[in-house]
């Protein structure tokens, strides 16, 4: 299994929710797929019953929670393919990529969505995007060989540059972000037992591969999770944070050089085969916020949630989700007071006020992306073109 890719991508027939290995017909699985397709319906819930008080345990919410009222508010996104990515640039203009070569651009909150696809990519699925403004932004499509690609536009989506292929067999790249305009990493899976990250340093028309003498060594199996574009975090000035899985432990990275050489630290999040971190995200330089699972139990409760309070050092079990199944993204809501964070995977949205200890439930849906800009502006995203804004007053 090293070096081999973990797949997000929904299975063409059939609802379980269950992932399936991604193989040929009749043949033996070659690699685990992070595989979930759900075609759920019905209301946002807002559910205020029992809280998670600890790992395993229920009880009333605390008071800081009481005081927030989150809002869930479904919007129209004109498509019907799995939206993977959000990258909102403020509480107005927000980009989301998908399957299909598909991209979205709102310039009011959300009110109205427009998009396309890419000219010659119908066959990519974008799982991640990153935008820094109404007009620059940066796809990158997952999958093996050179369906690994990273485009960039400079006018709103009118035009699409290709800037890199992956050019080898078995690479498989899974996150992409960007510090500022020129400078950004993008993570892959491991290839031949070395990690896989790239470095640019003029907005991406160069990507080099950083030199494995400044990496950790991989695991037997390591790499990420191509689910929602969140395992890889950039935080201010030179540092950055990278979630792995599908090995013998669950994994976060993390340089302070721009990404020039990293250390990596162990996290209490269930790790194996198709599981381990989904989904890292920081609030500030030292409170971090790991999520995952195991994509294999996607009905059971497991360890799926780690937290660091030295950036990224070192790391504690955090309180379990309401939901059941694997976390396949998660964020900091920038600005909130009390901290907030929110947590989306196949089986809801759940959301904390006390740094991740314990969570309630928003919504039962299944969720995939997810991305904000301030309290009153966050998105996530998921099958069939769902698009929902979160804001917390």
């Amino acid at each position: 299994m090293g070096g081999q890719a973990l797949i997000a991508a929904p299975r063409s027939t059939g609802g379980s929710g269950r992932p399936s290995s991604r193989f040929t017909p009749g043949g033996p699985p070659r690699r685990a797929s992070r595989a979930f397709v759900a075609v759920l319906a019905g209301a946002a819930s807002f559910v205020t019953g029992l809280w998670p008080a600890a790992p395993g345990g229920f009880g009333p919410p605390p008071a800081s929670a009481q005081e927030l009222s989150p809002r869930l508010e479904m919007q129209e996104s004109g498509v019907d393919v799995l939206l993977q990515a959000v990258s909102p640039v403020d509480d107005r203009v927000v980009w989301v990529s998908g399957h299909g070569g598909t991209w979205l651009r709102t310039l009011d909150g959300g009110a109205t969505w427009s998009g396309g696809m890419v000219p010659g990519a119908d066959t990519l699925q974008f799982r991640d995007v990153h935008a820094i403004s109404s007009e620059v932004a940066w796809l990158l499509s997952a999958g093996p060989a050179d369906m690994s690609r990273i485009y960039r536009t400079d006018d709103g989506g009118a035009s699409w540059t290709l800037q890199w292929t992956n050019d080898e067999a078995d690479g498989f790249y899974d996150c992409l972000s960007m510090f500022d305009d020129r400078r950004g990493l993008v993570y892959g899976d491991a290839v031949n037992g070395e990690l896989r990250i790239l470095r640019t340093t003029d907005g991406g028309a160069n990507w080099s591969r950083v030199n494995p003498d400044r990496l950790p060594a991989a695991l037997a199996g390591e790499g990420g999770f191509a689910a929602s574009g969140t395992c890889l975090a950039i935080g201010a000035e030179n540092v950055a944070w990278i979630g792995t899985g599908n090995a013998g432990s669950a994994r976060v990275l993390r340089t302070a050089d721009r990404g020039w050489s990293w250390m990596a630290s162990e996290a209490p999040i269930v790790a194996g085969e198709a599981a381990g971190i989904t989904s890292v995200a920081f609030r500030d330089e030292r409170f971090g916020l790991a999520v995952g699972g195991d994509l294999g139990r996607p009905e059971e409760h497991t360890d799926n949630v780690a937290l660091s309070a030295d950036g990224g050092v070192t790391w504690t079990p955090g309180g379990r989700l309401r939901m059941a199944g694997a976390a396949y993204g998660a964020a900091w809501v920038p600005g909130a007071s009390p901290p907030v964070a929110v947590a989306v995977g196949p089986g809801g949205v759940d959301w904390s006020a006390d740094g991740g200890t314990t969570w309630q439930a928003l919504d039962d849906r299944n969720w995939w992306g997810i991305g904000f800009a301030s309290p009153l502006a966050g998105w996530i995203t998921g099958p069939e073109g769902r698009i929902a804004r979160i804001s917390f007053r």
